[in-house]
């Protein structure tokens, strides 16, 4: 008798719905995060933003760098590191943040982001460092680093909790050359809920570095608006908003699949 694990036997199936990835009630997860905001040239976020979304009046990037703690199995866990990048924008009057890149460590984080829930997730080495007074963080993908967070707690504050949002597409490109998408893509609204055990305001800066497979950079800090240390759970959620056509997001798409050749458009 042979045994083939490309499939799954009734009592795989049954392990996997009762896996925490696939319940809702699941435990949360324990998350530090180094989180930021900074206002940048309007011109530039409305550029990145495709339709129906619309970037906020204040023109602010939100940049989270986040070290979780994910369970693989009963008592084995293992540390999985992330970073969010996107502008801050409006849809049907709840603002959030606009996904433009979500680098991670793991391969797996990658595949079910972005097959799951379309998240651009790209596999990265990302640095975090929150033991002492002194704060760091930073992203390399493809031997060149792009983001980094250098800072120094500065006071800490009261507790918290709140609900945190985020946007993308779930798009999946013809299998034609300049076929567009098969079917048209989906906007994602991704829900984060934060419950923040202790809170940190820190003094430092975040730079951007020029990549052409991750151009940040083309959103210049102008001012730090909020920049935190937090430590805490994360529950996290998705649910489909709408289908949207394909050519509002066409000129868009191309980030996801690292295309240096792009030369983008003046704004």
């Amino acid at each position: 008798m042979a045994r083939i694990r490309y499939a799954k036997s009734p009592d795989d199936r049954a392990r996997s719905e009762g896996s925490p990835a696939a319940r809702s009630d699941a435990r949360p997860l324990r998350v530090r995060s180094i989180r930021c905001v900074y206002e940048t040239d309007a011109e530039a976020a409305q550029a990145v933003v495709p339709r129906p979304l619309e970037a906020s009046v204040g023109s602010e990037v939100c940049v989270a760098f986040s070290s979780v703690e994910t369970p693989l199995s009963a008592g084995v866990s293992v540390e999985i590191r992330s970073v969010r990048f996107g502008v801050r924008v409006v849809y049907d009057d709840r603002p959030g943040c606009y996904l433009l890149t979500m680098p991670t460590t793991s391969e797996q984080a990658v595949l079910i982001g972005r097959e799951r829930f379309g998240e651009p997730r790209k596999l990265a080495r990302i640095a975090f460092d929150a033991e002492g007074d002194r704060v760091s963080a930073s992203v390399e993908r493809l031997g060149i680093g792009f983001l980094r967070v250098d800072a120094d707690r500065a006071e800490e504050l009261p507790p918290r909790k709140e609900t945190e949002l985020g946007y993308c597409f779930k798009a999946f490109p013809s299998c034609e050359p300049g076929g567009g998408f098969e079917p048209d893509p989906r906007l994602v609204r991704l829900e984060w809920q934060h419950d923040d055990e202790r809170v940190w305001r820190l003094d430092g800066e975040i730079a951007l570095y020029e990549s052409a497979f991750d151009p940040v950079a083309d959103l210049p800090v102008r001012r730090v608006v909020e920049l935190e240390l937090t430590e805490g759970t994360l529950r996290s959620s998705a649910r489909i908003l709408r289908p949207v056509p394909g050519e509002w997001l066409l000129p868009f798409v191309h980030q996801r699949y690292d295309d240096p050749r792009i030369d983008g458009m003046d704004v």
